[in-house]
């Protein structure tokens, strides 16, 4: 289909709060929804780097520090979080960390911020969201959740890290959980909507984040001029995103479709049959209750 930032509703009077909106597929999709008249909180590691993104923003912006990979830095932000919540978009990521790697809390880091950071996040915010105008949780994945499989609910451990194959486990945990919430959302007839996204291949800083692959001295210094020859821009890339933060369908996973999903028009985005495994999705739901103390009450 035909859709673009241009796209987008009205969105006056609406809270959207995006992660790691910094930079990449975040920046772009926070100016959109900033330009469209939404009041956007920057949620970001780097709180100077996310006021110097809000400053290229037009409209009502704020920043706010969150580190997904930190328990501590999770509750806080969420206890200081006041007035409801309209839109949540769980966008900020690591990938490919060349080494294992724990966050604080002991979970290998992309497990831990790519999912657990996110499903923790939601949980906490959950009172805002039901306090919302038709509230919305938007759950950022990518095509490298189809190299996931069942043993997405191991949670990366050291023996058998890979930084590809547990990259893709991080991503397939979250489309497990974004199809999970939006089932108990149904099923507990909660006004949160639940959808998922992916932007194909884009040009972002993901690939040269010093946590991830950017740890790396030559791809820091090369990619940045590689990328935009090879990858479509973060603004394309944003276009899912934006989707299913306004219209996409409950329970819908929306993505590129051409060149193998990395580029192209939006439309609806393949899933893997783990994906699509209910029973492995109320396994990984137990264990990231388990694993974050957060539970969530629809």
């Amino acid at each position: 289909m035909s859709y673009t930032a241009a796209d987008l509703p009205d969105l006056t009077g609406t809270t959207a709060l995006v992660t790691g909106a910094n930079s990449g597929i975040g920046f772009h999709t926070a100016q959109e929804l900033s330009k469209h008249g939404a009041t956007v909180v920057l949620a970001c590691r780097d709180t100077a780097s996310g006021a110097e993104a809000a400053a290229r923003m037009p409209g009502s912006t704020r920043v706010e520090a969150l580190d997904l990979a930190s328990r501590s830095s999770i509750k806080s932000f969420a206890d200081r979080w006041d007035g409801p919540l309209d839109l949540l978009v769980n966008n900020a990521g690591v990938m490919r960390p060349p080494k294992y790697r724990l966050t604080e809390d002991g979970h290998e880091l992309m497990f831990g911020t790519n999912h657990l950071g996110h499903f923790a996040l939601t949980g906490r915010l959950l009172p805002a969201l039901l306090a919302g105008k038709d509230p919305r949780v938007v759950t950022v994945a990518s095509i490298a959740h189809l190299g996931g499989d069942e043993r997405v609910i191991d949670a990366n451990p050291p023996e058998t890290y890979e930084p590809e194959k547990s990259y893709c486990q991080s991503k397939l945990a979250n489309v497990l959980f974004m199809r999970e919430l939006h089932r108990r959302t149904a099923a507990a007839s909660s006004r949160v909507v639940s959808t998922g996204s992916h932007p194909g291949v884009s040009a972002t800083g993901l690939v040269t984040d010093p946590n991830g692959m950017g740890a790396n001295p030559f791809i820091r210094a090369v990619m940045p001029y590689v990328m935009p020859l090879i990858f479509q821009s973060a603004a394309a890339g944003a276009n899912p995103s934006l989707y299913a933060a306004t219209v996409g369908e409950p329970g819908s996973y929306t993505g590129p479709q051409k060149r193998g999903e990395s580029r192209g028009p939006i439309g609806p985005a393949k899933l893997n049959k783990h994906a699509l495994d209910d029973d492995l999705a109320a396994q990984l739901w137990a264990l990231s209750e388990e694993r974050t103390g957060v539970s969530f009450v629809l």
